[in-house]
């Protein structure tokens, strides 16, 4: 046991003096104390000449000193960057990395964020639904049966293997699910991609991306509603914005309005943005209409509401003068470039 112990100390004492200086003296290094022959294996033969009382300890000091040797070795071949492949190529791994581009938020997204921001100041929180939709959430439980008119003012995509599935048109049916599950009071925004059977334009799209908004509790006025509007253009586009609403018609609201505000381009004065009119339409509002309520099984005597929907496309067009939509899914690195880095 005596012999062994002074063989396995002469050993170490060997390898802790070794200090390999490139992948040819770690190779060596390896064959000579790991290999299939090297001299971990050759002491651990020495095994058969101790004695039977000792093979205990001899098995402990001989794994010890294998983990020893091996240790060293993967030290070895850490500080030379892998197995020593990369220096063999001829690869500097202390020179500084390949730069890699930075992205950046496409400025659809940072749009939508910054609407949602504003809403989650004043209490409203974010719903979301499917975009393939089914006929009642769609259109017939807001007020448009199968016959109703306004169905022409959305040219739908219909899943052919379904006619009553279809792509949903807006995020009103987010809406629609909302109330369906029945817990009141309701405050709620509503972003995501809707999808509409047009021809592709610097003006239109077959999809484009809608923020919705629904409140439903006990006492909710127009009063309300275009407070809660006059807050969100002062966070979007500042104070000195001007605000106004124009009468007009949705099917699931009553009374309904759209509302536009100055030009940020022109402030006012007329220019191309505007069409020389000094206002921009930005979306559209109104009270929820009982009948949508009772769709729900929503006493309309004690409950009231609001809703409001935009198009994100159109607040983005406003901040940042983009003119034509397609620039938004041409993935162009030019035009992305131009917006918010990704941190």
């Amino acid at each position: 046991m005596e012999f062994l112990k002074q063989k396995v100390e002469a050993l170490q004492q060997e390898i802790a003096n070794i200090q390999p200086g490139n992948a040819d003296e770690l190779e060596a290094f390896r064959i000579k104390f790991l290999g299939t022959k090297g001299l971990v294996k050759d002491v651990f033969g020495a095994m058969k000449d101790v004695a039977p009382a000792d093979k205990k300890d001899a098995g402990q000091l001989l794994n010890a000193f294998k983990q020893f040797a091996e240790g060293h070795y993967e030290k070895f071949k850490h500080l030379q960057g892998g197995s020593g492949q990369a220096k063999q190529a001829g690869i500097d791994l202390s020179l500084p990395g390949t730069h890699m581009p930075v992205g950046t938020r496409h400025p659809l997204r940072v749009t939508e964020n910054e609407i949602v921001s504003i809403f989650n100041k004043i209490g409203f929180t974010v719903a979301e639904g499917p975009e393939i939709e089914d006929d009642w959430h769609n259109f017939t439980s807001l007020n448009m049966p199968a016959d109703h008119t306004a169905r022409d003012m959305q040219d739908t995509f219909y899943v052919a293997q379904n006619p009553d599935w279809i792509l949903r048109t807006h995020t009103s049916s987010v809406q629609a699910r909302v109330l369906e599950e029945g817990n009141l009071p309701v405050r709620v925004i509503c972003p995501g991609r809707v999808y509409r059977n047009e021809t592709i334009s610097a003006r239109a799209h077959c999809f484009f991306h809608q923020t919705e908004g629904l409140y439903i509790d006990k006492n909710v006025s127009f009063a309300d509603l275009k407070q809660v509007l006059y807050y969100f253009v002062t966070e979007m586009f500042g104070s000195n914005t001007k605000v106004r609403f124009r009468p007009s018609y949705f099917p699931f609201t009553e009374p309904s309005a759209e509302m536009d505000i100055s030009c940020t381009v022109c402030g006012g004065d007329g220019c191309n943005l505007c069409k020389h009119t000094g206002w921009v339409e930005i979306l559209g509002c109104g009270m929820v209409h009982p009948d949508l309520l009772r769709n729900f099984g929503i006493d309309p005597e004690e409950y009231s509401g609001f809703a409001f929907g935009m198009g994100v496309e159109r607040i983005t067009q406003i901040k940042y003068q983009v003119n034509d939509l397609r620039l938004y899914s041409q993935n162009d690195v030019r035009f992305l470039k131009q917006f918010t880095p990704i941190q």
